[in-house]
């Protein structure tokens, strides 16, 4: 069909809900936006139109990023080969001569630092977890482990856009965005995309996460996510000012959809047809939010799953509960950050803080789901954006040592959305420097995340500036062998 031709008859059923200030919901599924003359048509209710699908195991993605990069050596990756070698220095033959940051290039000595913690093999899978991490064995059949994501940034914020956008740098859609904008959204009063921060434990100063993480880059920037706040209104704004109530605030928003399709019929501009529905997402957030926030419709078994700490606003146990509520209402990419895995100094004293935040939280995210039907269609992803040096960065005692950053090999953990439970997948050398088996690139694991959604990631492509884009750019293989 004729873009123009498709963009015309969106207006004049914009223009006949836009008589009634009743009319809203309706009014947000009805007008078809255009991604630009390059790029697909939208479908009524979100999607492009035509795009090449596979089979989908997953509707829906909750990413638990681990912001500051979690120490593969002390949580997943055993390595008690290195308890004898305690003190030596990393041989250069293991270093391969690979970067390193400006915290250890110029220290004279890399002394290898086993890790001091015990791992159990849990479940009839007997996957290896730390013993820091004890809810976490207890679905440990249920958890994929990938021992071998690797990278390339070595500083946290270019490695945290690596992994959100695909590109080290920033302006480039996040994978969410990517999501939203090829998949549409299955819910008609919240966002298909939004975004929950919490703080670690841990009293180091945290590495900052911020709005680049979850842009929606050259995408039309009704495909951004939408972050709630953890004080204050849930998002900024929603609340009426004072003196106006909902039937005046539907009248306005009425008025100012009925202007922007002025402008928008003069100049085709894309960008307004984003503008018109985020007024009426938002319009429809006003009521959709706070219902949303609202757990004292929770039983008490439901905070004894997650902690206590999900009573409390703000925190990784809340957000972890308020992701399944949201996967309940038909949110398509629920991302979580929680900050403070930046572990440069006393891992000893930080890293059972940070795992007390999350062990239980998490399993008890993978607990609810399977429990309400979720699991099995929803993809849970858990990690940061790079792992940690087996050598100690600065002082080293039995009780003290601290870690780089380190992209060359990490953990992570999948579960959920058609991953196969119950099973480790790669290997690292005797030092976790390297990948030494079954090397899962960062692209391959958003090749892997939007396959598992029925998306062949070389057909998600967006036209901008002469060239078309994606989310894995030029790379990326789906890693068939933890497909269930």
């Amino acid at each position: 069909m004729n873009p123009f031709l498709e963009h015309s008859q969106a207006l004049n059923r914009r223009q006949f809900f836009a008589s009634s200030t009743l009319q809203l919901g309706a009014m947000a599924m009805a007008g078809n936006a255009i991604g630009g003359l390059n790029n697909p048509v939208r479908d009524p209710i979100g999607g492009i139109e035509g795009l090449k699908r596979i089979a989908p195991k997953a509707k829906r993605v909750i990413f638990l990023f681990q912001s500051g990069g979690p120490s593969q050596m002390d949580l997943f990756d055993h390595k008690p080969g290195l308890q004898a070698r305690f003190g030596e220095d990393l041989p250069d033959s293991a270093r391969k001569g690979r970067r390193l940051t400006n915290f250890t290039k110029n220290q004279k000595t890399k002394p290898i630092a086993p890790s001091k913690y015990r791992f159990d093999q849990s479940g009839q899978s007997g996957n290896q977890l730390s013993e820091l991490l004890p809810h976490l064995g207890t679905v440990a059949d249920d958890l994929c482990i990938v021992r071998s994501i690797h990278g390339e940034a070595i500083n946290h914020d270019p490695a945290r856009m690596l992994i959100q956008t695909g590109a080290i740098f920033a302006g480039r859609p996040s994978m969410g965005s990517w999501l939203t904008y090829g998949l549409g959204n299955e819910s008609s009063n919240l966002p298909a995309f939004m975004v929950l921060n919490s703080y670690g434990s841990c009293k180091r100063v945290p590495q900052p996460v911020n709005v680049r993480l979850w842009s929606s880059g050259f995408l039309p920037s009704q495909y951004q996510g939408v972050k709630l706040q953890s004080v204050g209104d849930p998002i900024l704004y929603v609340s009426n000012p004072n003196g106006i109530d909902r039937q005046m605030q539907g009248r306005t928003v009425d008025a100012i959809a009925r202007l922007n399709e002025i402008k928008s019929q003069e100049f085709a501009d894309p960008e307004i047809i984003a503008r018109i529905k985020q007024y009426e997402m938002a319009y429809k957030m006003q009521a959709s939010v706070p219902e949303l926030l609202d757990i004292n419709d929770e039983p008490q078994s439901t905070f004894d799953l997650y902690g206590d700490n999900a009573k409390t606003r703000g925190t990784y146990a809340a957000n972890c509960l308020l992701a399944r509520r949201m996967a309940e209402r038909g949110t398509r990419f629920i991302q979580l950050y929680h900050i403070g895995w930046d572990h440069h100094q006393n891992i000893p004293r930080d890293l059972p803080l940070m795992c007390g935040d999350v062990d239980q939280a998490t399993a008890g995210l993978i607990k609810d789901l399977k429990a309400r039907g979720l699991f099995d269609d929803t993809l849970i992803v858990f990690g940061g954006e790079f792992g940690r040096t087996p050598f100690s960065q600065g002082k080293l005692t039995k009780e003290i040592y601290g870690r780089d950053h380190h992209p060359w090999c990490f953990s992570m953990m999948l579960a959920g959305g058609g991953i196969k439970g119950g099973v480790t997948y790669g290997s690292t050398d005797d030092f976790s420097y390297n990948v030494a088996e079954n090397p899962v690139h960062i692209h391959d694991l958003q090749a892997t995340i939007l396959h598992q959604l029925g998306i062949d990631h070389t057909q998600l492509t967006y036209k901008f500036q002469g060239r078309e884009y994606r989310l894995t750019d030029v790379h990326g293989h789906v890693v068939r062998d933890i497909l269930a």
